[in-house]
């Protein structure tokens, strides 16, 4: 059942309901025209090319196809060949018999739909019937006409399944002028459609913007008092509103008050439906006032804008507005969350006023909303004990409903009126860049999968509100600034970003952060996206820039100016040494290279001058180094207290596995739970005023946890240290000093965190179709409210390479020079003849920073001779932190093929899983060897120490061994070898 619910969810639901909408499409259509007449369409008028255009301008499903022939006989004889939808006669001067040619047709092929486009009218005598003809217009060359037949015939086509599947609206218009028909029905489709299109819920893909265009309203049409009622008795609760001439046949005879009689009537039965009166007569203003019906004269030359104002106005289709019970203009919205704004403050009466009139419901029906209207529109005043009662039900409604239709959807940033509380806004054109799919794909897969939200319903699962700019905002900025050369230029990091800042920035994005601004005043962070982060196979992951800004200044101005600039730093980094590096490592060009950017809410709280979640931390769900009954496959996490910049540069936080979360694997004893336990945490400063800096790291401080023992979070996580006793007690409300295991989360389950987070992994590792990493963070409260699970990233780990088997023998471990029973990928090198070793007994974990620089050198010389090498020392590589580890970045080593982290007395630390140089070292096929102290590791240093030196430095010495060594790393077991040429050690004692 859980695979089941994997890609189910309501929009799902929903859209599936729309696939069966419309399923009758006009797709040929055979005209019958005068050589001169179809010359004419074909050169003068385009007749083609302007339907096609027609189409794509209203961003319609595929147009029909015309086929010209020039007779019935040539008509009779393709109808006997093809299949055609429509056949469009249009009479030649000679005054052909159509009415005739109709019935032939019929005769040939029963029921299908036949049509007249004249230059003029056809004259019909009163009460003689059209023929074969079922529908007649008189045709002033416009392509728009084309459309509207052929939607019309389709709306007729599909709507008695379409209103009994998903309730869709009918519009009816009663019109027995073939003229005037030509003229309102091309009004009315592209007024419905352009009102259909701008109501679309914006930013989903083009499958679903047809299939949310299907739901407009249907047009039908009646060509006298017969046909209309019949159509409106078919049709009654369905019927969005009723447009009519005045004069039209009844009874067989042409009747002065029909119209006026049917919209009487449909008044009296059905109060809340619009009505609208044509007539060429003005004197009939004073009838529509009667009724009361909306009246336009057909002869005015305003009647496009009339009929436009109709639609808008009166079916629903523009904004809501608001009047006072006198009809006057007090408010209006255009969107939901504007709706609900507004509907909050509007005075008891008004509001009573519209429920009564049905406007609410009605204008959910125009917007597609039907699942809303529905729920809306058989609710009365007196279902509800008071009127205020009534209004916060609605509110209820539309609030839930405005939440559900943004999940997992991308919504095209509008800065007229967006809402705040939208998931995923995206502003611009282009790629969203790999961390922003992951963001939204993993957006959408917790709403496909609402059994996790059941299953976990004590906490909130969600992801942070998000605004993109697309990659078309990096490309404007590059072009009008000139900056392309930077691609192959070797320029400083330090240089690339004044010269960035110091660039143009484009307007139309400025605009829309302005508007957003003005909406947003909680803490940001302004994040990478390339086109290659997060990528299935070379993902960038840590190699550009994250900014966090407080975003707490009085001045929007100055609001803006900081956002702006943590942008243009963002897509600085871009062209900074390292993702350049990386990119020469993985053969991509990084002039193809584009930076979309994230804009981020940062989750969590103020306390005090400083802003943090409860928690923060990296899940992945395939543990490279499981510990005791742990299985690789059961996922591993790293948390820590605080934003998570402890988590991703490798500092010092908790480890454990989402199936065992009480098993620490660095806290086996007292002692080492004290030694590992997390003491300092990184806050983001609020309240800078003007001396805000956003380079770098400049907004975060290092806290001491010991200072902030009273904030919620730390009583909520901390253990206490008891020296009395000897022991650590799991909670925060006995006197000691505080100490951050997060036993009352891992082993008391005070929020269901290790369970969420395997859930969590479960369906990211489904949907990407293979072992994940993800970021998250943690709310946590103490005022009653649930606690939120904040999902930031999600992306895929490519290292677990099952492609080949690697078998290591009894007989390799026998000749083995370093032995891992925790070992990285999966391979087997033999061309490897360069080795690094941080010697150990010059080792000092005070000097790792310049043994970092020491490196740093040997790999620019063998980067330089393409040598790929061996790089081994003690502690966890690329920690930021230099007391655990040698603080190497990427650059430093970008020509490593594997990598050995050994302990020493002075350095022994759990790897690092969670950081952004351990996700790329693994996704290169970079190879990583941890041997620790236990029986199965080993590391044979007198061998290392009699290979030849090519260099040797104040802490590292660079080896080269006279042939290849072999390399072998078993990934089904994690267990990798290393073995001299020919599996001896004998042949390193030639050269001495």
């Amino acid at each position: 059942m859980e695979n089941k619910s994997m890609f189910t969810d309501d929009k799902g639901r929903k859209f599936s309901l729309y696939y069966d909408l419309m399923q009758v499409k006009v797709r040929e259509i055979l005209l019958i025209s005068s050589p001169y007449d179809a010359w004419v369409m074909e050169e003068d008028s385009k007749l083609s090319e302007r339907i096609v255009s027609e189409y794509r301008g209203l961003n319609l499903s595929r147009p029909p196809r015309l086929t010209w022939v020039s007779n019935i006989d040539e008509a009779l004889e393709i109808l006997g060949q093809y299949s055609f939808d429509l056949v469009i006669i249009m009479p030649h001067l000679s005054n052909m018999d159509c009415f005739d040619m109709g019935l032939r047709i019929k005769d040939k092929v029963p029921g299908i739909s036949v049509a007249m486009l004249s230059h003029r009218q056809v004259d019909v005598d009163e009460g003689d019937a059209l023929g074969g003809v079922d529908i007649q217009f008189v045709w002033s060359g416009d392509a728009e006409l084309l459309v509207a037949m052929v939607k019309n015939l389709e709306d007729l086509l599909n709507v008695e399944h379409d209103t009994k599947a998903v309730g869709i609206r009918v519009i009816i218009v009663v019109e027995d002028s073939p003229r005037y028909l030509a003229s309102f029905l091309p009004i009315l489709y592209k007024e419905l459609v352009r009102q259909t299109q701008a109501l679309l819920e914006e930013g989903l893909n083009s499958e679903h913007r047809l299939l949310t265009m299907r739901a407009r309203p249907k047009i039908l049409t009646a060509q006298n008092y017969e046909e209309a009622l019949k159509l409106i008795k078919k049709y009654g609760p369905y019927i969005l509103g009723v447009i009519s001439d005045v004069r039209f046949p009844r009874d067989g005879k042409l009747n002065g008050s029909a119209g006026v009689d049917l919209l009487k009537d449909i008044k009296a039965h059905r109060e809340d439906i619009p009505l609208l009166l044509a007539s060429n007569e003005p004197a009939n203003k004073s009838r529509a006032e009667d009724i009361p019906a909306y009246f336009v004269d057909k002869n005015s030359p305003d009647l496009m804008s009339e009929v436009r104002r109709f639609v808008t106005e009166h079916l629903g289709f523009g904004d809501f507005i608001f009047r006072d019970l006198d009809g006057n203009e007090i408010a209006r919205a255009s969107s939901l969350y504007s709706l609900e704004k507004i509907l909050r403050n509007i005075p008891q009466d008004i509001f009573l006023r519209h429920c009564e009139k049905n406007d609410f419901s009605r204008w959910f029906y125009a917007r597609t909303e039907i699942r809303l209207a529905n729920k809306l529109r058989p609710l009365k005043d007196k279902d509800f004990p008071t009127i205020e009662a009534h209004r916060q039900f609605m509110l209820s409604l539309i609030a839930a409903r405005r939440t559900r239709r943004q999940q997992g959807v991308i919504v095209s940033f509008n800065p007229k009126d967006f809402d705040p509380q939208t998931e995923f806004l995206k502003i611009g054109s282009g790629s969203l860049g790999g961390k922003a799919r992951g963001l939204a794909f993993i957006c959408s897969m917790l709403n496909r999968n609402p059994w996790m939200h059941e299953k976990h319903s004590d906490i909130v699962i969600s992801t942070p509100k998000t605004l993109t700019i697309g990659t078309s905002g990096f490309d404007d900025f590059m072009e009008m600034n000139n900056l392309s050369y930077l691609a192959s230029a070797d320029v400083e990091d330090e240089q690339v970003t004044q010269i960035f800042s110091d660039a143009f920035f484009p307007g139309w994005i400025e605009a829309q952060l302005w508007a957003y601004l003005t909406e947003v005043k909680y803490p940001l962070s302004v994040r990478s996206s390339s086109l290659l982060e997060d990528a299935q196979y070379q993902a960038y992951a840590g190699l550009y820039s994250t900014y966090m800004i407080p975003n707490d200044h009085p001045d929007l101005e100055n609001r803006l100016a900081q956002l702006v600039e943590a942008i243009k730093l963002v897509w600085a980094s871009t062209y900074y040494k390292a993702p350049k590096s990386f990119s020469l490592r993985v053969n991509q060009r990084t002039d193809e290279e584009k930076m979309a950017v994230i804009i981020q809410h940062v989750a969590g709280q103020q306390y005090g001058d400083y802003f943090f979640p409860a928690i923060s931390g990296v899940g992945q769900s395939y543990n490279y180094y499981p510990f005791g009954k742990m299985k690789p496959e059961d996922g591993v996490a790293t948390i820590a207290m605080g934003i998570g910049k402890s988590v991703v540069d490798g500092e010092q936080c908790i480890r454990f596995s989402p199936r065992y979360p009480k098993i620490l694997p660095q806290c086996p004893t007292l002692a080492a739970s004290l030694k590992n336990a997390q003491t300092r945490f990184y806050g983001l400063k609020m309240n800078r005023g003007e001396d805000l800096n956003i380079h770098d790291d400049a907004n975060l401080e290092r806290l001491n946890i010991a200072d902030f023992e009273d904030i919620a979070p730390v009583q909520m996580l901390a253990s206490t240290y008891l020296p009395e006793e000897g022991r650590i007690r799991d909670t925060a409300a006995v006197p000691g000093p505080k100490v951050i295991l997060f036993a009352p989360v891992l082993k008391h389950k005070s929020i269901p965190l290790a369970s969420v987070l395997k859930d969590v992994l479960l369906i990211a590792e489904k949907g990407m179709g293979g072992p994940v990493e993800v970021e998250f963070c943690i709310n946590m409260y103490d005022d009653g409210r649930k606690p939120e699970f904040n999902l930031l990233q999600l992306r895929p780990m490519s290292a677990r390479a099952d492609l080949n088997q690697v078998y290591i023998t009894d007989e390799d471990l026998k000749n083995a020079v370093c032995i891992s029973s925790h070992a990285l990928g999966n391979a087997e090198k033999n061309d490897i003849e360069d080795i690094l070793i941080v010697r150990p007994d010059t080792f000092d974990v005070a000097k790792t920073r310049e043994i970092a620089i020491e490196i740093s050198k040997m790999n620019g010389k063998l980067v330089g001779q393409n040598r790929r090498y061996i790089l081994s020392g003690p502690g966890r590589w690329g920690s930021a932190d230099h007391w655990l580890g040698i603080p190497v970045e990427w650059p430093d080593i970008s020509g490593v093929s594997a990598i050995i982290e050994t302990s020493t007395e002075t350095l022994k630390v759990e790897p690092s899983q969670g950081s952004h140089f351990f996700h790329n070292i693994t996704t290169l096929g970079i190879n990583y060897l941890m041997v620790s102290d236990k029986e199965d590791n080993f590391m044979d240093w007198e061998w290392f120490a009699k290979q030849p030196i090519v260099e040797e430095g104040e802490f590292v010495s660079h080896f080269r061994v006279p042939a290849p060594i072999l390399l072998k790393v078993d990934g089904r077991n994690s267990q990798g070898v290393i073995l001299p040429a020919n599996g001896s050690c004998d042949y390193c004692l030639i050269n001495e």
